[in-house]
């Protein structure tokens, strides 16, 4: 590799599945493993009716077939580092408006234009690889969401000869993408005894913290309160953790603790999710602060214009 080129190049693939997420695959075809999609059509049949990825199923199949993967919390001098070593890591970033999180394919950086270089799907006319670029600051923010997740999928070689800043933590994280599956299929002892489990390896996985909290919130225990705080002391920046506790205030009848933590997740992404906006207007609106509550009912259209209860929402617009 050329000093300066921090780039790789990657196989342009528009085969995904639930079970074979686009990411896992191409980084996969990277190392001339082809992974079989009837294996993954196979696997997504208990997910019926599920929109989204199972991550876990993906590296699952690729460790089937000769890979090796390790998850990480790390840093963007440790990505760098993982590129310049020719290796392409999948990182854990903020989902587009309700969808939770999505996973990208990094495939360079620039160090004169302070970007990273992003996996597009689409090849142009030539078939070549085109990139997304993102300035780097912004990119290291949104990452920081995700508590900088990054997975390393690889031959087994290649991972044991890197140094990695935090490789306890993998085995933790592991069983926080097992949890998440287990949530898909419903089974929520299951998914509990996982996050348990990772936080046993790691009581300061903001991760575990975060999905431990939202399921305690799912069964309307007060307890959510206490992890939803210890993530924030590890992570400040984990905005599904305002989300989700502004969500736990909002249901026992806390209006200002509600608001307030909206509020900071609105200020750490305001793009993220349409529908905090709309919690927040009806707590404004309780409050009678009509011309904020209009304005976030605004923004919820805004970012959701296909939502469903939009004439009401704009009926409800024009009367406050």
């Amino acid at each position: 590799m050329e000093e300066e080129n921090h780039e790789l190049l990657l196989p342009l693939v528009d085969d995904e599945n639930i079970c074979l997420p686009l990411p896992i695959n191409v980084v996969s075809k990277y190392w001339n493993i082809d992974l079989p999609m009837a294996e993954a059509i196979e696997s997504a049949k208990k997910y019926s009716g599920f929109v989204g990825s199972i991550l876990i199923e993906g590296i699952e199949m690729a460790e089937r077939h000769g890979l090796t993967c390790k998850i990480i919390h790390s840093s963007l001098s440790e990505l760098k580092k993982i590129i310049d070593l020719g290796i392409p890591p999948i990182v854990i970033l903020p989902g587009i408006p309700e969808i939770t999180q999505h996973a990208s394919v990094i495939t360079g950086y620039d160090k004169q234009e302070k970007t990273i270089l992003h996996y597009i799907q689409k090849g142009n006319q030539e078939g070549e690889q085109q990139e997304g670029a993102i300035p780097q600051d912004i990119f290291e923010k949104e990452w920081s969401e995700e508590g900088k997740l990054l997975l390393i999928l690889a031959p087994s070689d290649i991972i044991a000869s890197i140094n990695l800043e935090k490789d306890s933590s993998d085995k933790s994280n592991r069983l926080c993408f097992i949890s998440e599956k287990q949530n898909i299929l419903k089974n929520n002892s299951e998914a509990l005894e996982s996050l348990k489990q990772s936080l046993e390896l790691d009581p300061n996985n903001s991760t575990a913290l975060n999905l431990f909290a939202a399921i305690l919130n799912a069964q309307n225990s007060p307890e959510c309160i206490k992890y939803y705080e210890k993530c924030l002391q590890i992570n400040k920046n984990s905005y599904l953790t305002y989300n989700g506790m502004g969500n736990f205030y909002l249901k026992t009848g806390q209006f200002d603790k509600a608001e307030n933590s909206y509020s900071k997740a609105i200020k750490i992404n305001p793009k993220r999710s349409a529908k905090i906006y709309k919690n927040r207007a009806y707590l404004l609106e309780k409050q009678n602060k009509n011309s904020e509550a209009k304005n976030d009912l605004k923004n919820y259209l805004k970012f959701n214009p296909k939502a469903s209860d939009r004439g009401m929402i704009e009926q409800t617009i024009r009367e406050l």
